[in-house]
């Protein structure tokens, strides 16, 4: 057998050798480079095209509230059903993330690598303009679904129920308290699309990330929305609920754990690592 050279290992064939490079998980430096090309892909994307996708996204996430829904009606009201009800959250995100449709959370990670890589006006330009574009219609979204879900009888009412409590835990918490846990979802989310940047099991990533969100009842701007609203719709609470006690402190909060906490962090390292190179 043809051996290659030993260098600091075993000898190994020219053949092991590929085997090994093929199964080294990529470099920091390689997961930043993909975030920042797919960054700079949806920066120069037309405005109408964000929009539809964002409004999709909006809608997809909808599906969260169904799954868990459906699950806590035919679920007894014991403690450990939690558990089973938020395997239901995770839904949403998968149809978003593998569908390719734009969701804020998201996108306070991947156009925020390109800002850090090109501190300019133009580029902080195009990152607002991405980020109102798909909020704006990423809230769009949810409102259309819960406004569907709640008015009409595509379910049945101990299903609407469901969701109607799922809406009024979603609102549990005052500012600080959605502002706090909006840093953690933020966080959370921002480490999920890192790390999806290397993964091959990539529904496996995002099932197990969200179910921790989900299941921890971390503020998520996107998917509480959905549930929020339909606990608006059902007269619940107030639009004034809505905006105070939730969307504007786990908008910021879900801002901040993707930017400062993932998005700068990452950024650090691999600015560090280029300068020991």
């Amino acid at each position: 057998m043809d051996r290659g050279t030993q260098q600091d290992g075993v000898a190994l064939s020219d053949h092991e050798k590929k085997d090994v490079s093929a199964r080294k998980h990529p470099r920091a430096q390689v997961l930043y480079e993909t975030i920042r090309l797919e960054g700079e892909q949806e920066l120069n994307r037309p405005a109408w095209a964000l929009a539809w996708s964002g409004v999709a996204a909006g809608l997809s996430m909808g599906f969260s509230l169904v799954a868990m829904g459906l699950a806590r009606a035919a679920l007894p009201g014991t403690p450990w059903a939690k558990l089973i009800i938020n395997l239901g959250y995770p839904v949403g995100f998968l149809i978003v993330i593998v569908a390719r449709q734009q969701l804020f959370t998201e996108n306070t990670l991947t156009p925020v690598i390109p800002l850090l890589h090109n501190r300019s006006w133009g580029t902080l330009r195009r990152v607002l303009r991405l980020w109102s574009i798909v909020l704006v219609t990423n809230l769009l979204g949810t409102l259309a679904f819960a406004w569907v879900m709640h008015g009409t009888a595509i379910f049945a009412g101990d299903v609407k129920l469901a969701f109607a409590a799922i809406g009024n835990e979603a609102f549990e918490g005052g500012f600080l308290s959605h502002f706090m846990r909006g840093i953690v979802s933020g966080w959370l989310i921002a480490l999920m699309m890192w790390m999806l940047a290397g993964a091959d099991a990539r529904a496996l990533i995002v099932v197990i990330i969200t179910y921790i969100v989900g299941l921890g009842q971390l503020s998520h701007v996107i998917a509480g929305s959905s549930e929020t609203l339909y606990a608006v719709f059902n007269g619940d609470a107030s639009p004034a609920d809505y905006w105070v006690r939730f969307l504007i402190p786990t908008g910021i909060g879900n801002m901040l754990g993707g930017m400062a906490l993932v998005a700068a962090l990452s950024y650090a390292q691999v600015a560090a690592d280029a300068a020991e190179s």
